[in-house]
């Protein structure tokens, strides 16, 4: 065999091994970690990334067809949020109705016909639109940009935004948010009109109307009410109404009849990992992870303890 032959020989079984090598290393090659999902870092949780409902802060709303859990926030509206509580110790809402549903936007309840004295509870209670915050004050940031607001995130498990330059914070008209129905002007709400968020977060809203909470079980019996047929979604007959049962604080309920609910907080690292989850989600199914996430899109978990 003359040097031309051997050389070829030489290059074509290095050129063999070298495939041979490079073949090896792609199937002994790691591959790619599957990015976790929701479900996965809900898994894997500990007991420290949820919190209970504080109970002289939960409503109680009952219905025929079962119970909405609603959770104030007093830190954002501490004036309506007491006068709401007020409202509920004295039995205000105790047999009034659900009162308008209307589609994509809202459900709300309250007197029809606005008879229903007041007994200890304030006719008119400042707006709280807005409140001050400390900048220090906890506060999990979204890292995407929000049309509605300079900075968003999450505080104490409810949707929040705030502006840096006013060191004001607010809640936001996410889904199950709960805001106090008002009229034109600003101290004309005092809780005993509320409405729930149904349909797509009106954001518009936002710093618009005080907003005391959010629904954190049972939205899907005010999601699905009849739509009302009158203006703005309002039902125009009586027999088209929902009757309420009852609306209780938490605290005053017998303990064995206190709905046993845990929420996710929203101040912790499995948190943090919940919301990169949604904002580049993976699996077999997504072609194309958006790399972003809006405000009302983030889940905010609540489980029944048993």
């Amino acid at each position: 065999m003359n040097k031309q032959i051997k050389l070829l020989v030489c290059v074509a079984g290095l050129s063999s091994l070298y495939a041979l090598n490079t073949g090896v290393a792609a199937q002994t090659q790691a591959k790619p970690a599957a990015k976790p999902t929701m479900q996965d870092i809900l898994k894997a949780s500990q007991a420290s990334d949820w919190r209970s409902l504080d109970p002289n802060n939960t409503l109680y709303l009952d219905l025929e067809k079962g119970r909405v859990v609603i959770e104030l926030a007093p830190e954002f509206a501490p004036k309506n949020v007491v006068n709401i509580k007020t409202l509920v110790k004295e039995g205000y809402f105790d047999g009034l109705a659900m009162i308008r549903s209307h589609d994509n936007y809202v459900a709300q309840w309250g007197d029809p016909g606005e008879k229903r004295e007041f007994k200890k509870a304030a006719k008119k209670v400042e707006g709280e639109f807005t409140v001050k915050y400390k900048k220090d004050a906890p506060f999990t940031r979204l890292p995407d940009v929000d049309g509605y607001a300079p900075q968003v995130g999450h505080v104490n498990s409810f949707a929040a935004a705030r502006d840096p330059k006013t060191q004001t914070t607010w809640l936001t008209h996410c889904y199950g948010a709960i805001g106090v129905a008002r009229g034109n002007e600003t101290d004309s709400g005092n809780g005993s009109s509320l409405y729930a968020v149904t349909g797509h977060a009106p954001r518009n809203l936002d710093r618009n109307i005080t907003v005391v909470g959010r629904v954190m079980h049972g939205i899907e019996l005010l999601s699905s009410l009849p739509r009302g047929t009158g203006a703005l979604g309002f039902y125009e007959k009586p027999e088209e109404r929902t009757p309420i049962k009852s609306v209780r604080l938490a605290a005053d309920v017998p303990e064995a009849e206190r709905s046993k609910l845990e929420v996710f907080r929203t101040d912790t690292a499995n948190f943090t990992a919940l919301v990169e989850a949604q904002r580049n989600r993976g699996g077999d199914w997504y072609k194309f992870a958006a790399n972003h996430i809006e405000l009302c899109n983030v889940p905010i978990p609540v489980r029944i303890v048993k």
